[in-house]
């Protein structure tokens, strides 16, 4: 039996994985080759504060779907911004709003790059050719302008609107 790394959850629910999977996290990775540079011979205990277990298990899944996936790190942002979701990425993310933003939050804390990315793909699609009116109803953001004030930013950015 080799060993495993066991993630904890902030709830203090225990995730025993292989290294390949865990080390999708590059925090994880760090933490493993400096405590243990010549290689795990004990399952490891990594805590992790800030990810609720219920997040922790779907990121955990993502890394396990990608385990054999090999992510360039040098590619050029501009062209990165151009790639579109993976399908089995989008439909992984279609989750509710909140389990969507822990996920970025938890992908960001873990630093596993091609997760928080593809998540702030997923938000920004949610942003996309929407009014302000429907931003605010889908983030539920509540307008603080009086009506002049709000008539004064349409014109003053009338040249944004879409004709």
């Amino acid at each position: 039996m080799s060993a495993k790394v066991i993630i904890v959850s902030s709830d203090n629910e225990k995730f025993p994985v292989e290294p390949k999977i865990a080390e999708k996290s590059i925090l994880i990775k760090n933490m493993i080759n400096d405590l243990h540079p010549d290689g795990l011979e004990e399952d490891f205990e990594i805590p992790t504060p800030n990810v609720r277990a219920n997040v922790l298990s779907k990121v955990l899944e993502w890394c396990e779907h990608h385990k054999n996936t090999i992510f360039q790190d040098d590619e050029d942002e501009d062209a990165k911004k151009s790639i579109p979701v993976e399908e089995w990425d989008r439909n992984f993310l279609k989750v509710d709003q909140e389990m969507l933003y822990e996920i970025i939050l938890a992908a960001n804390y873990l630093n596993i790059k091609p997760l928080l990315e593809s998540g702030c793909k997923m938000v920004a699609e949610m942003i996309k050719s929407k009014s302000p009116e429907e931003l605010r109803r889908t983030f539920n953001i509540v307008n603080d302008f009086s009506p002049e004030e709000e008539a004064a930013i349409r014109k003053e950015n009338e040249w944004a609107e879409d004709r």
